[in-house]
């Protein structure tokens, strides 16, 4: 088959070329169309029991994550000034599109006894911009004498002050949110220049946040990629053309991966931002290969025919495989759960897969149009530093098997040690530095508020008005004072506050009144809370229609899944204790629940996609060696780096996370290539060496090792500039990446020949030496008579010219 691919790929060349651009162009266009994903990353699957109630929630009380907050401090805050300022700014926020309404002691209600009317007024506490200092003091002593807003827009212990903006969710996880954030950040800072500090945080501004670097991360990272591809390319190599060459396919393999994205309706997340840089990364050794090939071809005859097509022809299968196990390694995250990892490994295998198709159609068919290599360009073929680097090598295989043994001995229980050090663990902005701004301002509403994380407690009676029976309203109560005894959690709100707030009006705003009623008062107030007008009833806000669900709804800390775990499992004994024997059902739900089960889950996934890239990898090299006792031994090369990684995570404190995790199926997929071309050589040897297997295991590592280093060199840097990544997750990937397939490539190199040596003939059997599938096949010369590749003569007519008229 490749023969004759060889022969096709250069014969069509210019209209396989010209397919390609026309290709490229469509990719484009739908690239140009691929938008941001605004919405939290859903982790768990729909049908998932924690799903299922968070939706159920939702459906009843709305999207619990639409509010953002901001926040000052300090006992200024009251002089006239100031106060009235924050009263300004409120107003300003609340005429923003996507603002639905804003809160904050300068912008409550409170309510009255209306004895005509038989109900409760809701009437603003502020009625206007307050112009002298005692009408602030006045404004003051009414807002601190009402519970209901203490610990929720103020902090009378700290003088710390909170304004909810809440926004319109659907429009917010849309692209139709435009400037919102920035506009509402523009006025907060023009706060902070006239008067006091500002803190923002509240999931949309923490999701958009981050969203917007995801996006200018991307960008950064494709051109971060190309200069370290650029860079690395022209010291191997020393030509501008095989630069610019390998720059254009792996450019052209980015546009067709975010076309991908837009392909299949896909938005770009932190792990879709990944994939250009990723692209660019694992296909400039596809350039390296096929190049070293060609000049190593080119420099042996000089045809430059012959050689590009022995590029397509032994190369071709090879870099095939290599692709394959790096793309099936990215595949396995299609059998996860989780629809963000799915989406990610349907992209990335196909990407990878496309790249190698690009290489393969492009790098031979613009080399044919340029002119031969000259002696400057097959000169890097000769680098004596890097031979002197690959005989040392062949000393430690052939020398000192017994100290490699060793020290892999001795780095196995050391980092069987540190992988008992790694914890799991997960928050919903762990991957920030933690200098960033939005860890600050976060900090900053935890030590005055505990926190804006939203957490829910849902109560279904199963019975309409089941909730605003006496007995209901004290068990809630009961479990709203369980809540306050951590502080995790913020200060609650249900319908027994709103209860208590009404009682406290009925009283004249007398806030010794702020408690649930008794019988007696039930029977008089009552009247009170029916007949209310459209936006007066806070109860609605807390109960459903029918008065048979409601929510006890808190804010809490980021406190990552770990401590997470811990408080729930505290909470729900002591909760289900409080409403024992009411069959009742209570379900811990909100935004800080969902992501901490997702976050579990997804780690749960992530191991399980491992171990399905190392079963379909070792199943594929079972098909290429027929060999289950090599295909044990060469995963032995291929694990160790990931223990030794895993013991680096354990040791310097990088816990498992979905960011982290990524690095040993990513690792794993790439190293293996090295193992396949490692193995391929080996047994081609063995044939052309009549079963010498000593002098097989040499010959492999000489000739095998040059194109290791340099994709080696290339991959270490590729993923080492993740370092310069915001993300703290990403920094982490890029650098273990980096560090497991550098230790993979010294396993390859001396470690997996060392072990063909030792063991010798118990796992190199004559199975081995006769595969399903053939890779390379060096031995074998290309007959290229038969071959006719069309070329143009100085006048643009094509002429026919015949590979067996040229010198060998």
């Amino acid at each position: 088959m490749w023969h004759f691919l060889s022969g096709a790929i250069l014969r069509y060349r210019i209209p396989i070329l010209i397919a390609v651009g026309l290709m490229t162009i469509f990719m484009g266009f739908m690239a140009s169309k691929v938008d941001m994903e605004y919405r939290p990353a859903n982790l768990l699957p729909s049908d998932d029991s924690t799903n299922v109630h968070y939706d159920r929630f939702r459906s009843l009380f709305s999207e619990d994550g639409n509010l953002i907050v901001l926040g000052v401090k300090g006992e200024e805050f009251y002089e006239q000034a100031n106060f009235a300022a924050w009263y300004r700014l409120g107003n300003d926020l609340r005429k923003l599109e996507g603002v639905d309404s804003v809160f904050s002691v300068a912008h409550l209600y409170n309510l009255q006894r209306n004895t005509d009317l038989k109900r409760f007024d809701l009437v603003r506490v502020v009625k206007r911009e307050p112009t002298t200092q005692t009408e602030v003091d006045s404004l003051r002593g009414v807002i601190e004498s009402l519970p209901f807003y203490e610990g929720l827009l103020f902090n009378r212990e700290t003088h710390a002050q909170l304004m909810m903006v809440f926004v319109d969710a659907d429009k917010f996880n849309s692209k139709d949110r435009g400037d919102v954030i920035e506009n509402i950040t523009d006025l907060g800072q023009q706060f902070t220049r006239e008067h006091m500090q500002v803190y923002y945080s509240g999931l949309p501004y923490i999701r958009t946040t981050i969203s917007e670097r995801v996006k200018g991360e991307m960008g950064k990272f494709v051109l971060l990629a190309a200069g370290v591809a650029a860079t690395l390319l022209f010291l191997f190599f020393r030509s501008l053309k095989v630069v610019v060459v390998c720059l254009t396919v792996v450019i052209i393999g980015v546009i067709w991966s975010i076309g991908t994205i837009s392909l299949f309706d896909y938005r770009i997340n932190i792990l879709m931002a990944l994939i250009p840089p990723l692209i660019i990364v694992i296909g400039v050794p596809n350039g390296v290969f096929l190049l070293n090939k060609y000049h190593h071809e080119f420099k042996n005859h000089g045809n430059q025919i012959k050689a590009l097509t022995r590029v397509i022809h032994k190369v071709g299968n090879a870099t095939f495989m290599t692709n394959a196990t790096t793309a099936l390694g990215f595949a396995t995250f299609i059998f996860t759960q989780s629809d963000m990892l799915k989406q990610f490994g349907v992209v990335a295998s196909i990407s990878i897969m496309g790249l190698f198709v690009l290489s393969i159609l492009i790098i031979p068919g613009v080399f044919s149009f340029l002119p031969k290599p000259g002696e400057r360009h097959t000169r890097h073929l000769d680098r004596q530093w890097l031979y002197y680097t690959v005989d040392r090598l062949v000393v430690w295989v052939t020398g000192h098997r017994t100290k490699v043994y060793i020290i892999t001995v001795v780095l196995f229980v050391v980092g069987v040690y540190g992988i008992t050090l790694i914890r799991a663990t997960g928050n919903i902005v762990d991957d920030l530095p933690k200098d960033d701004p939005v860890l600050t301002d976060l900090k900053f509403m935890e030590d005055n508020f505990n926190g804006v994380m939203p957490f829910e407690v849902m109560i279904d009676t199963r019975k309409a008005g089941a909730i605003t029976q006496p007995n209901t309203l004290k068990k809630i109560d009961q479990l709203q004072t369980v809540l306050a005894e951590h502080d995790e959690l913020s200060k609650s709100l249900s319908i027994a506050d709103a209860l208590k707030f009404a009682k406290q009006g009925f009283y004249n705003g007398n806030p010794a009144r702020y408690s649930l009623m008794n019988n007696n008062e039930r029977s008089f107030i009552a009247p009170y809370l029916t007949g209310y007008e459209d936006g007066a009833d806070i109860a609605r806000l807390f109960v459903d229609s029918t008065r048979s669900v409601t929510r006890v709804t808190a804010q809490m800390a980021d406190i990552g899944t770990t401590q997470m775990d811990d408080l729930i499992a505290e909470l729900r004994p002591r909760i289900d204790s409080v409403f024992a024997g009411t069959g009742f059902d209570i379900m811990l739900t909100g935004t800080s629940v969902v992501f901490l089960k997702g976050t579990n889950y997804l780690v749960k996934n992530l191991f399980i996609s491992l171990f399905l890239a190392i079963l379909v990898i070792a199943t594929v090299m079972s098909l290429l060696f027929r060999s289950w006792r090599m295909v044990i031994v060469s995963l032995v090369p291929n694990l160790f780096p990931l223990i030794i990684t895993a013991a680096i995570m354990g040791y310097a404190g990088i816990p498992i996370k979905p960011s982290t995790i990524l690095v040993f199926s990513i690792a794993f997929g790439i190293s293996v290539d090295d193992t396949i071309h490692f193995l391929a050589k080996y047994r081609q040897e063995l044939r052309l060496r009549e079963w010498d297997i000593r002098t097989s295991v040499i010959r492999s590592v000489r000739e095998t090792g040059v194109s290791m280093i340099y994709t080696s060199i290339v991959l270490f840097f590729g993923f080492g500039m993740f370092a310069l990544s915001n993300f703290d997750g990403t920094v982490a990937l890029g650098v273990l990446v980096s560090v497991t397939l550098l230790i993979a490539m010294l396993a390859n190199l001396v470690l997996l020949p060392s072990l063909l040596l030792t063991l010798e003939r118990s796992i190199t059997t004559r199975s081995f030496n006769e595969p399903l599938l053939e890779i390379i096949d060096e031995e074998e010369d290309i007959e290229l008579n038969e071959l006719v590749v069309r070329r143009l003569d100085e006048s643009g007519h094509d002429i026919e010219e015949s590979d067996n008229n040229k010198p060998s």
